[in-house]
Order: structure tokens, then sequence, then C-alpha cells
């Protein structure tokens, strides 16, 4: 099997995609159980879905995973961490941090221990100050409820999005963290998809704190495309993806999802920097965000 190498060590050892997938494997089969515990539906997303159907597991070049759940679910799957959080891990999220960006995925799983250092410079981790904050993660995306009437979706997005600058200005040029900017960001989301939910819509998509589409074609789902979700094999186990893969994937990926990308562009996209020492000088206390 091909190596996809993240980083050279000056032992000369050597990290390698594999080895992060071995950690993500873990936090996935330690997510799952906490979710079947307590009833909450999730499922695999992007390239982990994409993974399961065409690779039984990771894409060999992978070096992240993605899961989504309803902004119920999520709601629920945050009060459970608050109260019964493995210790080998910490969460974060704007419910229990303002520093957290509202614009990346709802919430990161993060393993303790361990380090990581993202491509995204303007999007980067601002729960710093306490150890432990970057390690390894597991993105938890959070979906609601969507409407597939332009007239009523595109101007809640266009708002976001515009927000979205403003919000990106102050944390990167002015150097603040915008609260109030974060929390109408927020407050738009969660009010677009109850507006939708109490209209009963049979659509859903990612929550409108995700700017980062074209507004004009955003990626919705009927509801029973998703749920109920079924599982699939991955690696050595079994994890959940949407009920209609089919759709799910030509939706997200393309209709050729199934044929795998030239060779030049099988390459890791997200990690600059790496370290998965759990014991040694360079390892990262234990504390955790909460």
């Amino acid at each position: 099997m091909k190596q996809y190498i993240l980083k050279r060590n000056d032992d000369g050892s050597v990290v390698t995609v594999r080895d992060v997938q071995d950690v993500l494997l873990t936090m996935l089969k330690d997510i799952d159980n906490i979710c079947e515990a307590n009833d909450i539906p999730y499922f695999l997303i992007g390239g982990s879905a994409l993974g399961a159907i065409r690779h039984e597991g990771f894409i060999p070049w992978d070096d992240d995973a993605d899961i989504a759940m309803l902004r119920d679910d999520y709601n629920r799957f945050l009060e459970i961490l608050k109260k019964q959080c493995p210790q080998q891990y910490i969460y974060q999220c704007f419910e229990v941090d303002s520093r957290y960006n509202v614009l990346i995925p709802g919430m990161k799983i993060r393993k303790k221990n361990t380090y990581l250092k993202e491509v995204n410079s303007l999007l980067s981790n601002r729960c710093i100050g306490y150890d432990g904050c970057d390690g390894v993660f597991l993105d938890v995306f959070v979906y609601d409820y969507a409407t597939k009437n332009k007239w009523k979706d595109v101007p809640y997005r266009l708002l976001n999005s515009a927000l979205m600058v403003a919000e990106v200005f102050a944390d990167n040029v002015l150097k603040v963290n915008p609260v109030c900017l974060k929390k109408a960001i927020v407050k738009v989301a969660h009010h677009y998809g109850d507006k939708n939910r109490k209209k009963k819509s049979p659509y859903i998509g990612l929550d409108l704190t995700w700017v980062w589409k074209n507004p004009w074609k955003p990626y919705l789902y009927r509801y029973d495309d998703i749920y109920p979700v079924r599982y699939v094999k991955f690696e050595d186990t079994m994890l959940p993806v949407p009920k209609n893969t089919d759709i799910f994937l030509r939706t997200e990926i393309g209709d050729d999802y199934m044929t795998p990308p030239k060779e030049v562009n099988q390459v890791a996209k997200h990690i600059v920097d790496i370290r998965l020492n759990e014991g040694g000088e360079d390892a990262i206390s234990s504390k955790s965000c909460q």
C-alpha cells in the first residue's frame, strides 16, 4: 500500500496519513458508541462518506474525518459531552467557548496529547490558551431544515455571507473576537432552520453558519434521502451513512464519485504539521478547554 507521508521527523521516522487515520478511526468508534448508547442519529459526510462507499474505509490519502447530525440531535449530543466526554478527548464549539469560530464546522472533537496544525489560516483554531486544544480532530457538522424556494432561501444565505466577511475581517485584521457578529450568524442560521422546520419542509442541509458554498446552489437533500441512516463497512467496523448514498454523493462529489481522481491529485490537503506522540517530551498535557 502506498504511503502518504505528512511529516519527516528529525530522527528519521515519519508520520503518514495512515497514522492519522488510525487515530481518527478510534475516535469515530468512540463517538459511534456514544451516539448509539444515547439514540443520536448521525452520519458520515464528505470524504468520509465517499471513502465508506468507494473504499469501504478511509480514502487512502484523506487526512480528516467528517460527521453530521441534525441540530436537535447535535444539541442533545452536546449536553451528553458536557456530562460524559471521554477523558482522552476535548470538544470545542461556540456554545461553550466564545473564541470558537462559528464559520467552521459546529464542533471539533480533539484527541488529547496530539498536535495538528491546519492548512487554513483565516479560520484557524482560536481556542488557545489551554493546553491540549490543538490535537487531531474530528469535525461535527450541523444540518438543519431548509427550503428550495430561492426567494425564501437565498436572502438568508447572502446575509450570513455578508456577516462572514465582517467576521473574518474582525478576526484576522482587527485581531478581536467578534462575539456579536458570531451570535448574529448563529441567530440567522437558527431562525432559518426553525422557520422551515415549523413549515414541515421535507428538505435539510448544512446549517447557515456554513457559508462556503454558492448561495444559489446549496447542497439540499430530502429528509428521507438521509434518514434513517444505514450502517456500512468502514475499515474494521460499521459506520452510518445517509440512506440514499447515491443521491448524497452525486450532490456532494459529482456523478463520477466512484472514479478516483488522477494520481497527481491524490494528496492530503488539511495538515501543515502533525505530532502523534502521546508520551514523549513534546506531548501536550491533558487539560481540556472546559
